[in-house]
């Protein structure tokens, strides 16, 4: 079973910055993608950014420009850096690994914008 933690969440004021983290139980080039969703109150899951072994990554509209996905082999962590954040960003923001059909996820992290 793989496991994923994710850290790094918080209340900010709309504009600031977090940096989410996601620290997976097995080495993460191991997947085919690693990535990040949020789910706020009475909306859909939907993929906020992703990243593949190869590197490529994808990112929602809503984000572009202001979050990055980064990762970390050694630390088989992948990371969220949101800037610019607003308070339509506030969610529960949940990391996940697929590997072919199989995907797994974490707990989740809670970030609250502030306006």
């Amino acid at each position: 079973q793989v496991r994923l933690v994710e850290s790094g969440g918080g209340l900010v004021q709309a504009g600031g910055s977090l940096r989410l983290s996601c620290l997976v139980s097995e080495n993460i080039f191991n997947f085919n993608w690693v990535g990040w969703y949020r789910q706020a109150p009475g909306k859909q899951h939907e993929l906020v950014a992703r990243i593949n072994v190869g590197g490529k990554t994808d990112f929602a509209e809503p984000v572009k420009g202001r979050f990055t996905i980064s990762r970390d082999g050694a630390k088989n962590t992948v990371y969220l850096q949101m800037d610019s954040l607003k308070p339509e960003d506030t969610a529960e923001y949940l990391c996940n690994v697929v590997f072919f059909s199989r995907i797994f996820w974490g707990q989740g992290t809670q970030v609250t914008v502030s306006s």
